[in-house]
């Protein structure tokens, strides 16, 4: 499997290169196909990679040029090896052969590997069960820290949901508090972002006993790397730390994502139209340490807040809510972001001092005097913004995504 996902990689990154060193008029999906058979034949090692894949690898690269046209996403790159998560594509389902071993485990065929037995997580239309309506069309095999993981796409009939008839709620997405509602329902995942010192808790996902844990291997890893010459490559044993680190890491990522999707879902199922913010996450995690002639100020406390907005992963939660509110008939929406944390929800008024700390909003507004939790007043005027129709973007469900002004279809380019 490993040998398949480094020349799938490899095979990307070939086919960018012969893309993009291509003159425009002899680009051609035909041409791409051409040259993935030649090089399949010339080179020897290439032959690891079933040819269903390489077609498959073909295909995607072609739909990441295709959503780079249509400004939904940047032009497709390099693939790192360090960087890039290992997988490969089985893009027929009826190679698969899946069969139920007994209620926990299965057994799949993977081209050029052989039968591999998985762990059984959800149902699969496989034997009697399989029809046209529900049948297993492909699979994807991705590798994290802890291990290889199997992925089945299954193809089922589905009508159309209708509009969603919940409540309207305003959601505004912080630190202390992850989740934030306007109707008080708020969601909390239970984890204090910072230490008793103040510091960012970055194992916050961990139990006590996986951060100990944890700590032994860092300590341990930086006494064997004490003893490595410059420029030496890592031992054996030095790879092995290396290795248990990143799997404690991969556990608390399993664990956020997986209290993401139950958040979002719950989400999605409750409220017809959900708002949040238009947060430019990659201006608010910037340094900052300034320059030699301009130094920054408080560049600890602004690192540690850095990193928790990191570990919260807004993003992640946005995407969520963007297809799973479109899946039960909602709609998702944004509005601009400034004002909300320091803009009273009750009188409408922004007076200073009124954002006493980060959990503690307290109106100055001599005529109102409106206290409560300082996320909460942020999300009721998340929700008043979209019912005075500030809503900048329709995100998801029934709306249609606006065009920018002089951007074609795709159909007409």
């Amino acid at each position: 499997m490993d040998g398949q996902a480094h020349a799938a990689r490899t095979m990307w990154n070939c086919l960018h290169d012969w893309w993009t060193m291509l003159p425009k008029d002899k680009r051609s999906l035909a041409a791409a196909d051409a040259a993935i058979r030649q090089a399949r034949k010339e080179i020897d090692w290439l032959g690891v990679l079933p040819a269903q894949a390489a077609q498959a690898v073909l295909k995607t690269y072609f739909q990441a040029w295709k959503n780079c046209w249509d400004h939904r996403a940047d032009a497709p790159n390099f693939k790192a090896r360090f960087r890039t998560v290992m997988s490969v594509d089985i893009p027929q389902g009826r190679d698969l052969n899946i069969r139920r071993v007994h209620r926990r485990w299965g057994m799949v065929n993977i081209p050029r590997v052989g039968r591999v037995r998985f762990r059984w997580t959800k149902d699969l239309p496989v034997g009697k069960r399989a029809d046209s309506e529900g049948r297993i069309t492909g699979a994807r095999l991705v590798k994290d820290a802890l291990g290889w993981h199997i992925a089945f796409r299954v193809q089922t009939r589905k009508a159309a949901p209708g509009p969603h008839q919940g409540p309207e709620v305003g959601i505004d997405a912080g630190v202390n508090l992850p989740l934030a509602l306007s109707d008080g329902n708020h969601r909390n995942h239970g984890r204090p972002p910072r230490l008793p010192g103040g510091k960012a808790d970055r194992d916050k996902w961990l139990n006590p006993q996986e951060k100990a844990k944890l700590l032994g291997l860092e300590r341990r890893a930086a006494r064997r790397k004490q003893h490595r010459r410059r420029g030496a490559k890592a031992s054996r044993r030095l790879q092995h730390t290396y290795d248990q680190i990143k799997q404690l890491r991969a556990t608390a990522t399993r664990r956020a994502v997986d209290w993401q999707h139950k958040t979002t879902t719950t989400i999605a199922r409750q409220y017809g139209t959900v708002v949040v913010e238009a947060l430019t996450i990659t201006n608010m995690v910037k340094s900052a340490k300034g320059t030699c002639e301009n130094p920054g100020v408080n560049v600890a406390q602004k690192s540690g807040l850095n990193r928790s907005i990191s570990q919260e992963a807004w993003g992640r939660t946005l995407t969520m809510l963007t297809y799973k509110t479109g899946r039960y008939g909602g709609t998702l929406h944004k509005v601009l972001a400034p004002g909300t944390s320091l803009r009273c929800s009750e009188c409408g008024f922004t007076t200073p001092g009124s954002r006493e700390d980060q959990a503690t909003f307290v109106c100055k507004n001599p005529d109102c005097g409106w206290s409560g939790n300082a996320d909460w007043n942020a999300a009721r005027n998340v929700l008043h913004l979209y019912r005075m129709g500030h809503a900048l973007i329709p995100a998801a469900g029934r709306a249609v995504v606006r065009r920018s002004r002089g951007v074609k279809p795709a159909t007409a380019r």
